[in-house]
């Protein structure tokens, strides 16, 4: 490759430099212009690619302009004994900045801004490689003993791309696929968070010692979020800043019984049962919200604490849709479906006017309590 015009122009900048002269802002020659791509990962993460975007202009591309493998540029360290892959791009380094920790085609990648380099060739995968030194022009100063991350991928057939470009051509949750597209050839890299569940409780964290800690709506969300993803003792920890935390907590139906789902989901039930029966009786506590939790007691088993509930939600809500749904939910679980029946039929009776959905699903059930069948 004749690298004669780049290195008198890089030689150009550097003396620029060395006298300490300010360079103007004068139009680019079109050649290879930089250019920048950013992708959101899991909500939290990101990586940004910043690279130099050459055009193909009638050349033929890899075993011609990239040449194949690892060469002998004639400059800086780039010798026989220690040959250079592509820069991957022009000019300076392509980087690659990752805000956290990554794992790229499976393997593990710190977060951190690194080079990237390619060595294609002509057939089978290629080597992709991310190394500690980001700040070089092209790869003329490439040293393998810098390098954090060297995978093989395989690239891909593609319809003609004048301009390299980095494309993010895959998003996922916690994953996206980047594919370096130039001339024919397309070579996809799939970036992934190391550690969502790490990523996203970190950040989290961040928030609620931030402005949005002054929120316990917020840290009743949070509290909900840390359950979910098992991180119970963090879970407990910001339920009760929810309800407690000066200036912040409130005890009301909404954080009480959240904390009460996240005691449950730790496996301390009596702690749970004594944070819910003091819930119910909240603000926030309506028919239809307790009707939920004694359903979720059945469905925990715990069959007589759900018949219970369904009592006090009858009696404290005068018989209120879906009160007596959930009477007959209660009997029918401990196997009284006489009594089921009943207030199945009462429940019948006051389904809410446009309610089209209970009517045809109470019948199905009133025939099951006649046969002695279980509703729930």
């Amino acid at each position: 490759m004749n690298y004669n015009k780049r290195f008198f122009g890089m030689l150009a900048l550097a003396f620029i430099s060395f006298m300490g002269l300010a360079q103007l802002s004068t139009p680019p020659g079109g050649g290879s212009q930089r250019s920048y791509v950013k992708q959101h990962i899991g909500g939290v993460g990101s990586v940004a690619i910043e690279y130099s975007s050459p055009g193909a202009r009638g050349r033929t591309i890899y075993g011609g302009i990239v040449p194949y493998g690892f060469n002998n540029l004639g400059f800086g360290l780039s010798t026989t004994d220690n040959p250079s892959p592509w820069r991957a791009g022009a000019d300076q380094n392509t980087t690659f900045n990752f805000s956290h920790d990554v794992k790229i085609e499976g393997q593990d990648l710190p977060a951190g801004k690194y080079g990237f380099f390619v060595a294609p060739e002509e057939e089978g995968s290629w080597t992709v490689i991310f190394s500690k030194d980001n700040n070089h022009w092209g790869s003329f100063f490439y040293q393998e003993e810098n390098d954090a991350l060297r995978v093989e991928v395989e690239p891909e057939d593609a319809g003609f791309h004048e301009w390299l470009t980095y494309e993010f051509i895959d998003r996922q949750p916690t994953s996206t696929t980047v594919a370096l597209i130039w001339g024919d050839k397309k070579l996809p890299i799939k970036i992934e968070l190391a550690n969502p569940v790490k990523a996203h409780m970190e950040q989290l964290t961040a928030e609620l010692n931030n402005q949005q800690g002054f929120s316990f709506q917020n840290f009743t969300a949070a509290a909900g979020y840390a359950s979910s993803v098992g991180e119970h003792e963090k879970a407990i920890e910001w339920a009760d800043a929810a309800i407690n935390a000066p200036f912040v907590g409130q005890k009301n139906w909404a954080t009480m019984s959240t904390k009460g789902a996240i005691l449950a989901a730790a496996g301390k039930a009596e702690e749970s049962a004594q944070v819910m029966d003091e819930a119910i009786k909240l603000p926030g506590a309506t028919a239809g919200a307790i009707h939920q939790y004694g359903r979720q007691l059945i469905a925990a088993g715990q069959k007589d604490k759900a018949l219970e509930i369904f009592k006090y939600n009858h009696k404290t809500n005068n018989g209120a849709w879906p009160t007596n749904y959930g009477l007959a939910r209660g009997y029918s679980a401990v196997g009284d479906y006489k009594q089921a029946l009943k207030y199945m039929k009462l429940a019948k009776e006051n389904i809410p006017a446009g309610d089209n959905v209970n009517g045809p699903i109470i019948d199905q059930n009133i025939e099951k309590l006649k046969n002695g069948e279980d509703i729930n």
